[in-house]
């Protein structure tokens, strides 16, 4: 994950905004960067085909890239990888006004990160039909979400106690709490 600084993406970025005549352009200019990261990602042997750009004002403030095998961690995904960066980067954990663009439709723990960090938008370039064929299938997590807990594969125990609700009550009555 990093946050270009060279020449080439100086240019990169002048060239978005001499082209900022329609948002189709700036669009899939940002989605041809953000499939080259993939590329690169790829070819380094670092992770898998997926990298994501997060934008402001036509600007990249974030990039990330599938880093999953690289540092063993199954949420290192490039949506959240650049989620991250872009956080740490305004000092926020909101990035609202933010476009993120990637390489491929997100997995569904991606697109909850996306929702959560509330971005205006997402633009992705190839569909999750195209990383089933590739070997990345995500159907299987979509299905499990919509089952009960006693349906899914993975064993889903909840269980009642009278203590569940107080971190909840705490919460309500909180005056220091930053609501998000």
């Amino acid at each position: 994950m990093h946050i270009l600084r060279t020449n080439k993406f100086e240019y990169f970025c002048t060239s978005i905004r001499l082209m900022k005549n329609t948002i189709n352009n700036v669009d899939t200019l940002f989605l041809q960067k953000t499939i080259t990261l993939a590329e690169e990602n790829v070819l380094s042997g670092k992770g898998g085909p997926f990298a994501a750009i997060i934008t402001m004002n036509d600007v990249i403030i974030a990039t990330g890239t599938n880093i999953v095998t690289t540092i063993n961690d199954p949420t290192a995904h490039a949506e959240i990888s650049a989620i991250r960066e872009a956080c740490r980067v305004l000092d926020d954990y909101k990035l609202e006004g933010c476009t993120l663009y990637s390489s491929c439709e997100p997995c569904p723990m991606c697109l909850g990160a996306i929702y959560w960090a509330r971005l205006k938008r997402l633009v992705f370039a190839a569909g999750k039909h195209q990383a089933k064929n590739a070997g990345f299938d995500d159907a299987f997590i979509y299905k499990e979400i919509k089952l009960s807990n006693s349906r899914r594969h993975l064993e889903t125990i909840q269980i009642k106690i009278h203590e569940d609700k107080s971190p909840f009550e705490l919460w309500a009555r909180s005056t220091i709490k930053q609501k998000y």
